[in-house]
């Protein structure tokens, strides 16, 4: 049988929960499994962003609806019927869970989207919750961390804060889009930023159109 080795993907209470759903989305499409942690602060902006109450006891029907919500509202073509079969949720003041020791057989971690509150906790190892702690033991192990932080202005302390990140071993990814891949939709920027997350992992995916080096390649496509 083979053993089970899942991404942990943490979502914090920053703007962004639609980076999430692309993040998570292009995991389950690649084969990979996926243990998700959903903060306490980020279920208020999912209920915001969505309008979606995600609840610990209904995590697999809140999770499946907020997988089938594009970004601009309207319903994705991503098929999540057999695709949550291989997650599994873990309660964000569950300090206990399976990802909070180092002997759990997690590849790494995707805190996406990162606020600056949670970039802090990680990079001062406060592990106030689970999402904290796993990323503490994340680098400790020597595991891959991405860490897309979502938030404008940066005062210094958060920089600071990323950059003693970075030189924990972590990868720190701005929630920044970019326009060469030819996006036409707000769900092309959305991707864009999932993307360059699963790149940092090392997970294939055709979440959007890679540079190859030709000046308007994609309008040229399109």
């Amino acid at each position: 049988m083979k053993s089970r080795r899942p991404w942990v993907v943490g979502v914090s209470g920053a703007s962004g929960t639609p980076y999430a759903a692309a993040v998570l989305r292009g995991l389950l499409a690649a084969g990979e499994s996926v243990d998700l942690v959903v903060s306490r602060a980020s279920r208020l902006t999912l209920l915001d962003e969505t309008g979606i109450s995600f609840r610990d006891a209904h995590w697999r029907e809140d999770l499946a609806a907020w997988l089938a919500r594009g970004a601009d509202g309207k319903p994705d073509t991503f098929d999540v019927a057999d695709a949550l079969d291989d997650v599994r949720y873990w309660a964000a003041g569950d300090l206990a869970a399976g990802p909070s020791s180092g002997s759990y057989p997690a590849k790494g971690m995707l805190v996406v989207p990162a606020s600056t509150a949670a970039v802090a906790g990680v990079a001062l190892g406060l592990s106030k919750d689970l999402l904290q702690r796993v990323a503490s033991v994340t680098l400790k192990e020597r595991r891959p961390l991405v860490v897309a932080v979502r938030e404008t202005p940066l005062n210094g302390q958060t920089l600071k804060h990323m950059v003693a990140l970075d030189e924990a071993g972590a990868v720190v990814l701005p929630a920044s889009p970019a326009f060469y891949a030819g996006a036409t939709h707000i769900q092309d920027l959305v991707d864009f930023v999932a993307g360059r997350v699963l790149d940092a992992a090392g997970v294939p995916h055709r979440l959007y159109r890679r540079w190859e080096g030709e000046l308007g390649a994609a309008l040229q496509a399109d």
